[in-house]
């Protein structure tokens, strides 16, 4: 089969398309032939090794997992010993290292059966980003009806869901991006939008009830001046900056943990796991129109070095897609 292969680290030059062989479920997995990927932050952190000391995880000279993508949608193939809930044939969706490739094994415990009003592309749009927003907004936060509520990247991978999600919640929802995005996050319910090139909402003197930073752009001090006094700050380590440092936007997190325990602020941090309760919560609000994937441009497979390069380079608004 046809895989985008990573033998180094590097930039998208690093990135080749070659033959591998197809893989083989295991029991509680699913061969899964995909029809769409998408790109990530997580997928550019990884083509880089970087921050480095994250290496010691994903391989110290080389990327342990060696097919890049982690998002999918398609075709059930086949099935691993102990798998009951899916057949051949079933259009699925989900989470998978290794997704940038004509088949990919995911397990059962992270597919399920794709949203029925969405293509496979747009389906492909969901599985990390709106299961990072989901557990960050339902969950971490969690947010509440009435509840006043500040994405900050709201026009990236992840921005675009919490903005629904946060509408879905109830709250009164500001989103932070730059005027070019600015209809479109209007497009998908916020109550009011910041151009960060004009204004720095950290001092604006405003306060909300959670602020949801997917950029890790300010110090932890000023995230702390845009939170109610018993409010929520949440960090999300999914934005992409210049690289080559050691604990890149891991610092901000180091700085959590040291202050969290003296503010009265709830100073947090998403730990975003693929779980098919997720994807199927994600499907049915997907189904019945409450969140809607937003995908700025699709690429083929072949394509897939420039499609990384796009979303980093060009700062792609929301999801940037690769059709299998």
């Amino acid at each position: 089969m046809k895989a985008v292969v990573q033998d180094r680290y590097g930039s998208a030059d690093a990135l080749e398309l070659r033959e591998v062989d197809q893989p083989v479920p295991g029991p509680g997995e699913v061969l899964v032939k995909v029809h769409a990927s998408s790109v990530n932050a997580y997928d550019w952190h990884f083509m880089h090794g970087d921050p480095k000391i994250a290496r010691l995880s994903m391989g110290l000279r080389a990327p342990r997992t060696r097919i890049r993508g982690r998002d999918f949608a398609g075709r059930v193939e086949a099935l691993g010993a102990g798998v009951t809930g899916l057949r051949p044939g079933d259009e699925v969706y989900g989470e998978a290292n290794g997704a940038f490739a004509e088949y990919v094994c995911a397990r059962d415990s992270e597919t399920d059966l794709k949203p029925a009003n969405l293509t496979f592309e747009e389906a492909a749009a969901i599985p990390l980003a709106a299961n990072t927003a989901l557990i960050g907004l339902r969950d971490v936060a969690p947010l509440k009806p009435g509840q006043s509520l500040l994405v900050n990247g709201a026009s990236g991978g992840v921005g675009p869901f919490a903005v629904q999600l946060g509408k879905v919640y109830g709250a009164e929802v500001t989103a932070v991006c730059g005027e070019r995005n600015a209809d479109l996050v209007r497009s998908l319910g916020a109550d009011h939008v910041i151009d960060y090139r004009q204004e720095d909402f950290t001092r604006s003197g405003i306060r909300y009830d959670v602020v949801l930073d997917l950029v890790g752009n300010h110090s932890l001090t000023a995230f702390r001046r845009a939170v109610t006094p018993t409010g929520a700050l949440v960090l999300s380590g999914g934005g992409v900056y210049e690289g080559g440092s050691l604990v890149g936007p891991m610092a901000l997190f180091i700085r959590r943990r040291l202050v969290a325990r003296f503010a009265g602020q709830r100073l947090l941090e998403i730990a975003a796991k693929a779980d098919k309760r997720n994807l199927r919560e994600l499907r049915e609000l997907a189904e019945a129109g409450k969140i809607t994937p937003v995908v700025e441009r699709v690429y083929p497979l072949s394509e897939a070095a420039e499609a990384l390069r796009h979303h980093v380079v060009e700062h792609a608004r929301s999801k940037i897609v690769i059709a299998v």
